[in-house]
């Protein structure tokens, strides 16, 4: 799982108020080369929750993004090749989500988080 999908996923357990971020519990994490596209991770800025993807890419350990960002610093090639490599390269291949209200785990296997919810939660 990228962290551009991590980004977008939040809990949908029946009476949470607070789903978002999932906290990324890694336990194995893979780097995949991919072609960078500066058009595309310039839109992409504009969506991502900075402070989240800030966090999960630590929890995946890379430390290589400021804490704050703003669109100026799009226009630094050191920069760009970063938020590329957090956002595209980096891969949780094994772990779990957690849900930051609740702490229900949802695993994370070969890649794919199961999100799926208990009958209970729904």
């Amino acid at each position: 799982m990228r962290l551009l999908t991590h980004n977008m996923l939040s809990s949908n357990i029946k009476g949470v108020v607070n789903g978002f971020p999932l906290r990324i519990e890694a336990e194995k994490v893979v780097e995949k080369t991919v072609e960078m596209n500066g058009d595309f991770l310039k839109k992409m800025f504009e969506k991502v929750d900075w402070k989240a993807f800030v966090d999960a890419s630590r929890a995946m350990g890379y430390n290589e993004l400021p804490e704050e960002a703003d669109p100026s610093m799009l226009d630094s090639d050191e920069f760009l090749n970063n938020f590329h490599h957090a956002l595209l390269e980096l891969h949780l291949e094994e772990g779990a989500l957690v849900c930051p209200e609740t702490g229900r785990r949802f695993p994370v296997t070969k890649g794919i988080p199961n999100m799926l919810l208990h009958e209970d939660e729904v």
